[in-house]
């Protein structure tokens, strides 16, 4: 039932999804700039960073309106903003300094803060954000609603910093909270919570190569086993959540 709620695309190499994806992604982004005035993305850590680069090529370069590009994170690491582990830097060095987005219009988190304070501080931002009008409300849900989240699963099939058995899978009132104990270093970390996810006009969550192909088996297949990993817990609530894949991602799916 999951599944049917999911769009697969799985194409032969993670080139090819590079190039599907920044199609995917510019055609939200002319959507979202003519209804909205403004296009709220959220990036995550990991190899995503890498597989948008085609963004920063010509025609987007070009033809996107980096000017009303408002860019988040679906998690960030507790650490300065140079730091290797950031989730920020990352994007920073792949795609952000290659494109002309306003700088002001890239929410980095409070690296001077503690975990906590980060968490509370960043969703402060995101209340002013919707307050101005730049970031949509859901009303189905009640939390916000990004235009466009861009995601990756890890192998052990968690989204975000939202990780198989924690007792952060449950939270169900914040927006952004904090984590201290993440099982993949480095530990203290904030995240958007389920809610926020489950709110997101489009999701296109990026799986490519073989390291995460026995839990993308577990997500797609018919096959709901308890526990659900994370990823699977991520229905939409009104939204359209489509699944960029290359043939190693899927390769352990039957009838693929």
């Amino acid at each position: 039932a999951a599944a049917s709620k999911w769009n697969l695309l799985t194409f032969d190499t993670e080139e090819d999804v590079a190039v599907s994806l920044a199609k995917y992604t510019a055609e939200l982004s002319g959507k979202f700039a003519a209804e909205r005035g403004a296009f709220t993305v959220v990036l995550s850590g990991g190899t995503l960073i890498d597989t948008l680069r085609k963004l920063a090529e010509p025609p987007y370069l070009e033809t996107v309106q980096w000017s009303k590009w408002h860019v988040f994170w679906v998690d960030e690491r507790v650490v300065p903003k140079d730091h290797v582990d950031s989730n920020y830097k990352l994007a920073v060095d792949g795609l952000l300094s290659k494109v002309p987005i306003p700088t002001d219009q890239v929410y980095a988190i409070n690296d001077t803060l503690s975990a906590e304070g980060a968490a509370a501080d960043y969703e402060t931002v995101l209340k002013q954000l919707v307050k101005s009008g730049v970031l949509a409300m859901s009303t189905a849900t009640g939390f916000p609603r990004f235009d466009l989240m861009l995601l990756g699963m890890g192998p052990d099939g968690h989204l975000a910093s939202l990780f198989p058995g924690h007792p952060l899978l449950n939270e169900n009132q914040k927006w952004v909270t904090h984590i201290m104990d993440s099982p993949k270093p480095p530990p203290q970390r904030i995240t958007f919570t389920f809610p926020v996810i489950k709110s997101s006009a489009y999701v296109a969550m990026v799986v490519t190569g073989p390291g995460e192909a026995s839990a993308v088996k577990k997500v797609l297949s018919d096959d709901k086993t308890l526990p659900l990993l994370p990823t699977e817990m991520a229905i939409l609530q009104d939204g359209e959540f489509t699944w960029f894949t290359d043939k190693q991602a899927v390769s352990m799916l039957q009838n693929k």
